[in-house]
């Protein structure tokens, strides 16, 4: 916390401010770049929700990427918007808001990631119930069946344990009882990929859920993505940990500029008082 700057011995000119014009308007420009940002990141979730199907956008409403951006843009564009105006206005309510909102932000992300990592078993449940729950929506919703078949070709996996979870999708059902013409087969993400194919084959993964291990992983991945997941995630430590600092450092620095200015504030509003009582002195 910065220290209080001390009032004079006597009044000084009405041109003197405490408040500094570098902290009030890089304040406001750091806000106005991440305000412009949750603009766009909520119109974009609402357009891809428009897109949607009525009936697909009620199914996968918890694993939605749309709605996910749409939440996140909404409350950016509220904590950002208290940011512009109160160091624009200097006002000291809003300034305290947005750095209240800052500071339960970073600490829910400083203990997001310690619980992450000290119960690394239930975070890989959650996990794995995630993934599950995907996988069972996988037909309903767009964006999600392109962000599960860009994973499955980004880590070359195949389901969530393995490539019989796709089992649980309606439509991959490996049950004599299921009339899909998709019954146990698995996405084309999952199908081992040739460099010199120039056109993909879609089908490739079909019947693949009716073949055992050894057979089906000539044609596709049979290693499920959580593990996957985790060897990334172990493998690449150093690169995760520097994305977390690249996202906790503009919260910090919003945080100290933002109280920053609330003491300088402060002290110009004691300064004009200190001001106001001298002039309404007879001896002054």
């Amino acid at each position: 916390m910065a220290r209080r700057a001390a009032l004079p011995a006597g009044p000084l000119g009405d041109d003197f401010s405490f408040v500094s014009p570098v902290a009030k308007y890089v304040l406001f420009f750091f806000n106005l770049l991440f305000w412009v940002i949750s603009v766009a990141m909520v119109a974009v979730g609402l357009y891809a929700r428009l897109l949607k199907h009525a009936e697909a956008a009620m199914a996968c409403l918890a694993v939605d990427p749309a709605i996910l951006l749409i939440v996140v843009g909404v409350l950016t564009f509220l904590i950002t918007f208290c940011g512009c105006v109160g160091s624009l206005r200097e006002n000291i309510c809003l300034l305290q808001v947005f750095s209240v909102c800052l500071t339960i932000t970073f600490l829910l992300q400083l203990a997001a990631g310690v619980l992450g990592f000290v119960f690394s078993d239930e975070a890989r449940g959650k996990v794995s119930e995630i993934i599950n729950g995907a996988i069972v929506h996988y037909r309903d919703d767009l964006d999600l069946q392109n962000l599960i078949d860009f994973g499955q070709k980004e880590f070359s996996c195949c389901g969530g344990v393995s490539y019989k979870d796709w089992s649980r999708n309606m439509y991959f059902n490996c049950t004599a009882s299921n009339p899909s013409r998709e019954r146990c087969s698995v996405p084309f993400s999952c199908c081992l990929r040739d460099a010199g194919q120039a056109v993909v084959n879609t089908m490739c993964g079909h019947g693949m859920q009716a073949r055992g291990y050894l057979e089906a992983s000539a044609f596709i991945h049979t290693n499920g993505c959580i593990d996957k997941l985790v060897n990334w995630t172990h493998s690449n430590l150093f690169l995760l940990g520097g994305i977390a600092l690249g996202l906790a450092l503009p919260q910090l620095v919003g945080i100290v500029l933002a109280q920053l200015l609330i003491n300088q504030i402060r002290d110009q509003i004691k300064l004009q008082l200190y001001n106001q009582q001298h002039r309404a002195d007879p001896w002054y």
